[in-house]
């Protein structure tokens, strides 16, 4: 359980300091959030935004994946002072199976225990305003029935965004808002992106519609699934955007790239989802090195050539191009503790829910201390990723 924090720790955060961290923010073009899949794991990105919307860190850009995905969308789509309340709302509503009262001794051994048993009972009777297990079970339909291509209905979940999101205020351009899916039909990756278009629950859900278990949801004559099968972070999203905006990138992940060689089938199970589902920031923060090279060579032996020698595309290019704006990522990573396991992801109980989102608060109001961090970066970096570790950077 997460302790109370005084003003003596270092996690604790001095409203006073608000303006300070908003100061650093207004030097950025551009503030996002990027928000990981992880299901049950996601009201860790809950407390996170909590402790940025105290400290005036708010973003203006938000993309999510799966239930990064539903998180941003309930941010964006409410007003400041009512953000929180939905959030808690939501996570209170799929978390609300009771299952007992806290009678079990808060070891590492008896919540292993209740974990896993209240995993299992998701798989048994799903989340309350989320998915339901679909009766007959899809094995026994015949091939395009409905409901044959999924083991639970998630029709509850399009009336939970109903309550706890207002889609003119998702909309109105205050935040821009990115939600990654996978058009089944072509296996590409694609962003309802609300720069673009007006944004609905079927977008959402299509975001968080994880097969086997979700079933897809179609917009406008196409199906889609959860876009966490082709990249469960949607950094790259961001880095492919023309717009020549400085930017501070807050990125959440669920999944831990790191973590000990497994000992037991049950680690095995976890560090495969683990690894599955976990970001893959340097892979991406490595190409937009080598692209940022490479627009700089370009331009530097642009500028060698008399310009009576360039072609009219080369001349273009020369005119247009610019030194491709620093990107500054704080990057938090959710920390598994010793009593979860595989199910980690799907085990909805209040009690984890509630950990999980202290957890998230003071992991970013720990990180917020370390105000260097958040400064322009300056020099030759075109992208700087400070990676934080309970563990390790504290």
């Amino acid at each position: 359980m997460s302790r109370r924090l005084t003003q003596r720790d270092p996690a604790y955060f001095d409203p006073k300091r608000t303006s300070q961290i908003s100061d650093i923010t207004a030097r950025y073009g551009r503030v996002a959030l990027i928000l990981q899949g992880g299901g049950a794991l996601g009201s860790y990105q809950a407390g996170v935004y909590r402790a940025l919307a105290e400290a005036g860190a708010d973003p203006d850009w938000i993309s999510g994946v799966s239930i990064g995905a539903i998180n941003a969308a309930i941010i964006a789509g409410n007003r400041p002072a009512e953000r929180m309340e939905k959030l808690e709302q939501f996570w209170s509503t799929v978390s609300g199976r009771t299952l007992w009262n806290d009678i079990l001794p808060d070891w590492d051994v008896s919540r292993h225990f209740r974990n896993r048993v209240s995993a299992f009972l998701t798989l048994c009777g799903g989340a309350p305003g989320f998915f339901t297990p679909r009766f007959p079970n899809p094995f026994v339909l015949p091939s395009g029935a409905p409901g044959a291509a999924s083991f639970y209905d998630s029709s509850a979940l399009k009336r939970t965004l109903l309550q706890v999101i207002d889609f003119d205020v998702l909309n109105n351009g205050e935040k821009r808002v990115s939600l990654g899916a996978v058009n089944i039909r072509t296996g590409n990756l694609i962003f309802f992106d609300s720069a673009k278009m007006r944004l609905a629950p079927e977008h959402i859900m299509a975001s968080g519609a994880l097969p086997p278990g979700l079933p897809p949801i179609r917009i406008d004559g196409e199906d889609y699934w959860d876009g966490g099968l082709v990249s469960n972070t949607p950094l790259q999203h961001l880095l492919a955007q023309e717009e020549e905006l400085a930017s501070l990138v807050f990125q959440v992940d669920l999944f831990s790239a790191h973590g000990a060689p497994p000992r037991d089938m049950d680690d095995v199970l976890t560090r495969q989802k683990d690894i599955l589902y976990s970001s893959r920031t340097r892979q991406s923060t490595e190409s937009y090195r080598r692209i940022h090279d490479l627009k700089l060579q370009l331009r530097e032996a642009l500028k060698r050539v008399p310009p009576d020698q360039l072609t009219p595309l080369e001349k273009t290019r020369l005119e247009g191009s610019v030194v491709p704006p620093s990107v500054n990522i704080i990057h938090l990573i959710y920390q598994q503790k010793a009593y979860e396991s595989h199910g980690k992801d799907y085990e909805f109980s209040a009690v984890s829910m509630q950990e999980h989102m202290a957890a998230g608060c003071e992991d970013t109001r720990k990180t917020l201390h370390h105000r260097h961090w958040l400064e322009p970066q300056g020099g030759n970096e075109c992208i700087v990723v400070h990676d934080v570790h309970r563990d390790d950077a504290f």
